[in-house]
């Protein structure tokens, strides 16, 4: 990238000199609620995404996800609380007058403009001469890889040429923070999982602060510093994507995020971090991870942290039979019912199938205790 397109583009700011002053893409949201009439979108909600942070907020469709994207942006007004961008009060400012750029769903590109008038657009409403807008519209293009496109028509391009074209015309206005709402949504499954690994290193080029929006869990957890998991207009947890997955904190995200198995039942001790459960399976140990209270509770353990056998090993062990086999390509799902009818998952490698038992046998599924981790009872199931 050349010494002009880096001027284009703005990189992550140091804060060396004055650690107490904000960076210019910190966004800060204090005590915020958004009310539609009698309708509460988002609820006294803090929140600090950091200068440069890649951060995705995760969850089901009506949550308050792109109504917090609207209130950043400038396009929706919180009825309560502040937002600042970069330390900055941005309250009674239009989008236009905010150091951000917003990505919609379906893109919202010009058809019949060229691609570079495109993605030139906000220069040439920000009056910048034609000659200097081509040149930034070229260095932008090369950014994300479309060198040879410029004279081209958007309907000449792909899908995920196209979703390029669209963040090119984002940063062409020079944001401070990059606002994108489920850009990927469109997208069939090969090109969304290339388009991942696109943003992430166009966000890492840049240094600029993207706040990306979906309800697609692996997408979150693949490109994000962090993610936050939202669920009726309050975030539930924020934190990096392995422990979101790995030590989340509630049943909601713990179900939402990945699939899991949930016992429910009661607890019967703790000791050293371990609770002990009892419920019509039997007994088994867990972790406590979160603070628990009370006597109900449910064990979660992620299915690839499951293994069958024919034989009972160690303590915690569940009688089932295997019921069925879903194929998904790298490995495969195992399904198995107890005689209470309770499902359980398993995951497992493609060269193991051969050495699983027949689904005639009856078969005990195991899982390490440092592995399944306890929460208060959740039932609460997630928003499709």
């Amino acid at each position: 990238m050349s010494s002009h397109s880096r001027n284009l583009v703005p990189q992550a700011i140091s804060n060396s000199a004055d650690p107490e002053k904000p960076s210019e893409g910190s966004v800060e949201l204090e005590h915020v609620s958004c009310r539609f009439g009698s309708f509460r979108a988002i609820e006294d909600l803090s929140l600090t995404i950091r200068a440069g942070e890649f951060f995705s907020i995760l969850g089901p469709s009506g949550c308050g996800k792109t109504t917090i994207l609207r209130m950043i942006s400038g396009f929706i007004d919180p009825s309560a609380g502040t937002i600042r961008i970069g330390g900055e009060d941005v309250r009674g400012k239009r989008a236009n007058q905010r150091p951000t750029s917003l990505i919609f769903q379906n893109l919202a590109l010009f058809p019949l403009m060229r691609v570079w008038e495109n993605v030139a657009f906000g220069l040439e409403m920000r009056r910048v001469p034609r000659s200097i807008r081509r040149k930034r519209a070229e260095e932008l293009l090369t950014l994300v890889d479309l060198v040879g496109a410029e004279d081209k028509m958007v309907s000449q391009l792909s899908g995920g040429q196209r979703q390029r074209v669209a963040i090119a015309r984002a940063l062409a206005v020079e944001p401070s923070v990059m606002l994108l709402d489920e850009p990927l949504s469109a997208l069939d499954l090969k090109l969304r999982q290339h388009m991942r690994a696109e943003l992430r290193s166009i966000q890492k080029r840049t240094g600029v602060t993207f706040i990306y929006i979906t309800h697609d869990q692996s997408e979150a957890l693949a490109m994000s510093d962090r993610v936050a998991v939202m669920n009726k207009g309050r975030m539930l947890q924020v934190a990096p994507p392995h422990e979101i997955y790995h030590n989340p904190s509630s049943g909601f995200v713990a179900k939402f995020v990945g699939e899991t198995n949930v016992i429910e039942g009661k607890l019967v001790r703790i000791a050293d971090g371990f609770g002990t459960v009892e419920s019509p399976l039997g007994q088994h140990r867990a972790r406590v991870s979160h603070n628990v209270q009370g006597e109900s509770v449910a064990l979660y353990v992620r299915p690839e942290h499951v293994d069958v056998s024919r034989q009972r090993q160690g303590d915690n062990a569940i009688e089932a039979r295997l019921q069925d086999v879903s194929f998904e390509g790298s490995f495969a799902l195992v399904k198995a019912v107890t005689a209470h009818g309770h499902v359980f998952l398993v995951a497992t490698d493609n060269n193991d199938l051969q050495r699983l038992p027949s689904n005639t046998e009856n078969v005990y599924l195991h899982f390490d205790e440092q592995q399944a981790f306890l929460l208060q009872s959740d039932r609460e199931q997630c928003i499709t």
